[in-house]
């Protein structure tokens, strides 16, 4: 597959399928439309062992982490997308999301026209949009890494759970001599987006929006308490570290909305591009702004006064 970011072919055959899924009252009756298209195809289907429901009763479970398919398929929305991403991202496997719900932002196609969908993808007439991801660790006072990194495709959060209270934090650019201090501001938390990520959690923190073929990471505020942090757009490969600087307040770190930590006191979370990226699926006729216009209503041009 080609590396670096932008949109390329989708080569090579596909006989391995994989899904990863979310409970939904239309699941059951999805997968086995999805179970009869692979057997038309010639196509081996599995579910991630992980999924394993009555819904997919009938159908082989595997560890997709281990057992890599040549296509993966995310039933679901974007937290399913993304968990399915997190599950292949080291494997470098495409991934096609079929959207269950109401905006799935990242996804390429609904349940209803599922089939369709991949007619184009087996039928050559897909492409692959590869974004990069964020590796996120937590190190001790000392120095050390504290468990294992965490990567993202969306964001890394950094946030005080359950109460409403600011938390004052401290932001650094850079590593070793070039180490660069942005400045302390207190807020709820602070987000750590990709391009991809620019559009959910970010957005909804009065973040901007990025393109995704912007090599950059957003760090956007949450509800600081001042009116003199605004969002800042920092370059891909910088290193980014997040300091809290009041040890008796308890913090999180939440990856993709799902994956989450407990900081101990001392505790500070660097964030940089990790080395993976993720291949979604796209097709030609899929636009970066016209999923804006159509699923956040972007310009959208107010009705005209009679």
């Amino acid at each position: 597959m080609t590396p670096g970011n932008g949109r390329f072919p989708l080569t090579g055959p596909i006989r391995t399928l994989g899904a990863v899924v979310r409970p939904d009252p239309d699941l059951p009756a999805v997968l086995e439309r999805l179970a009869r298209y692979c057997r038309g195809r010639g196509v081996d289907l599995a579910v991630d062992h992980r999924d394993r429901s009555p819904a997919s009763d009938g159908l082989a479970h595997r560890d997709l982490r281990v057992e890599a398919p040549d296509l993966l398929v995310a039933l679901g929305g974007d937290g399913t997308l993304l968990r399915a991403a997190r599950l292949v991202m080291e494997r470098d496997v495409p991934v096609l999301g079929i959207n269950l719900g109401h905006l799935g932002f990242l996804t390429s196609t609904s349940a209803d026209t599922m089939e369709a969908g991949l007619d184009r993808v087996f039928d050559g007439q897909a492409r692959l949009d590869r974004r990069f991801t964020l590796r996120a660790e937590v190190r001790t006072l000392a120095g050390r890494i504290r468990g294992e990194p965490h990567f993202a495709l969306n964001d890394v959060v950094v946030h005080k759970p359950g109460t409403a209270r600011v938390t004052p934090l401290d932001l650094v650019v850079g590593e070793g001599d070039e180490e660069d201090e942005v400045g302390s501001f207190a807020a709820d938390g602070v987000i750590l987006a990709t391009p991809t990520g620019s559009t959910a959690y970010s957005l909804s923190a009065g973040g901007p929006i990025i393109v995704p073929e912007v090599d950059c990471i957003v760090v956007t505020a949450i509800c600081p308490h001042t009116l003199a942090v605004r969002p800042l757009v920092v370059p891909a490969d910088e290193r980014i570290t997040v300091r809290p600087l009041d040890p008796t307040r308890g913090l999180s770190l939440t990856v993709d909305g799902q994956v989450a930590q407990e900081l101990e006191p001392g505790d500070r979370i660097v964030v940089r591009r990790s080395g993976h990226h993720v291949a979604l699926v796209r097709f030609p006729d899929q636009t970066f702004f016209g999923t804006m216009r159509r699923k956040l209503n972007w310009a959208a041009r107010p009705p005209e006064r009679s």
